[in-house]
Parts: C-alpha cells; sequence; structure tokens
C-alpha cells in the first residue's frame, strides 16, 4: 500500500480497538482532554488491539469479529497500572480475554501483519502524548499518586479506517451482555 492510499486516496488500513463501557469511557476521555495537545487530541480514548489491518480483510475481519462477540460475555479487564510513553503517559490495561482475542486474530491474519502488529501487544490507554518528557514524567507522577488498580468493563470490539485524520468508524461489535 502507498503512501497516497493511506492518505484516503485509495483503500484505507483498518484499526481494531477494544470498546469501553460509558463510564470507563468517560473517565478516560476526562483524562485526554485534561492532559491531552489539543491541536493533536482527535479521537477519543481507545484500547488498540491492531494499528494497521490490510483493507482487503474487511470481510474476513468482520466475521471474525461478530463470532468473538455474539452470544459471548464480555471479558474481564482492569487498569493495572501507568506506564511512560517517553513523552506521554498511558494506563496499562490487563485482559486476558482481551489477548486471546488478539492472538486469535494474529494467528488468523500472520502473513498479513505489519511489523508493529507482529511485534506483540501492550495493551494501554493513552492520556497524553506529545509532550515534552518533563510534562509526562509530572503527569505520571501526579496520576500515581492516586492511582488504585480497578477493573474497566468492555463492552466490544470496533474497527476503523485510518485516513491519517480522525478515524472513520466501520463496524461495531458488543458483547453479549451490551446488546440491550
Amino acid at each position: 500500500m502507498t503512501l497516497e492510499q493511506d492518505r484516503g486516496d485509495g483503500p484505507a488500513p483498518i484499526i481494531v480497538t477494544a470498546l469501553f463501557g460509558a463510564a470507563d469511557t468517560a473517565f478516560f476521555d476526562d483524562l485526554r482532554v485534561r492532559h491531552f495537545p489539543p491541536e493533536r487530541n482527535q479521537l477519543k480514548a481507545h484500547l488498540t488491539m491492531f494499528h494497521h489491518l490490510a483493507p482487503s480483510l474487511e470481510r474476513e475481519l468482520k466475521q471474525r469479529l461478530v463470532a468473538e462477540t455474539k452470544g459471548v460475555a464480555a471479558p474481564t479487564a482492569r487498569i493495572a497500572g501507568l506506564m511512560s510513553l517517553g513523552r506521554g503517559v498511558a494506563f496499562r490495561i490487563q485482559s486476558s480475554a482481551l489477548e486471546d482475542i488478539r492472538d486469535r486474530l494474529a494467528d488468523a491474519f500472520a502473513p498479513l501483519l505489519t511489523p508493529q502488529d507482529r511485534a506483540g501487544w501492550r495493551p494501554h490507554v493513552t492520556v497524553q502524548n506529545k509532550v515534552e518528557p518533563a510534562v509526562a514524567k509530572a503527569l505520571q507522577a501526579d496520576l500515581d499518586r492516586e492511582f488504585r488498580p480497578r477493573d474497566v468493563r468492555i463492552a466490544g470490539l470496533a474497527t476503523y479506517w485510518y485516513r491519517g485524520g480522525p478515524w472513520e468508524a466501520l463496524s461495531r461489535h458488543l458483547f453479549a451482555q451490551d446488546r440491550g
């Protein structure tokens, strides 16, 4: 795929994320609004599972995500701690069930994965990025003082087209308890 295609002149890569429940989304989004540079904050808080899947996988990916979510109870997940991004801060997310889903998808699409998606997964939610390292370090220290591990609700999985700016929604796949 060429750079021009990534920018919207052709098929765009697909991003896969886990969706949080409403309360957890609000918690993460509030932190992003307060700490992410406003000119760079084009997205709601998200937990990226894959950064760049080939557009040719759209149909099979949707089928696999339906199979992973339809009639399936939402996986358990937990905010386990903070992590430094060097020029930002993120919350580490632990969920063996989400890791299992990602592993199955990665196995299915292994020959087509980009190096970034092949390199392994460090589940996290970024609340600040692209700031001076001292600013990031100060925020991490502030957040760390009040941090307590806690559960978060995973509502579903979603896919988006990436065209260089805000993501374009492609599909949402909710877990069983979140369909009502």
